[in-house]
């Protein structure tokens, strides 16, 4: 699986908006319906919370895709 990381420069940055920022998903709404249906996996796990805190080191995919993307 390649990694693809991704800078912050905050103390985190919630999931919707990573999705958005990463170029995962083109909109705020689009990112809510890939989180609600399921779809990401946050440190291998599927997790439905849009607000969810992603910190550095955390890793997020899509689906099964081959990218995982972190956090740095």
């Amino acid at each position: 699986m390649d990694k693809e990381q991704i800078k912050i420069t905050t103390e985190y940055i919630k999931l919707d908006s990573f999705l958005k920022f990463s170029n995962m998903v083109m909109s705020g709404g689009d990112a809510k319906g890939v989180i609600s249906e399921g779809r990401i996996k946050v440190n291998g796990e599927v997790c439905t919370m849009r607000g969810k805190k992603l910190r550095v080191g955390d890793k997020v995919q899509i689906d099964e895709a081959d990218v995982e993307f972190e956090i740095v």
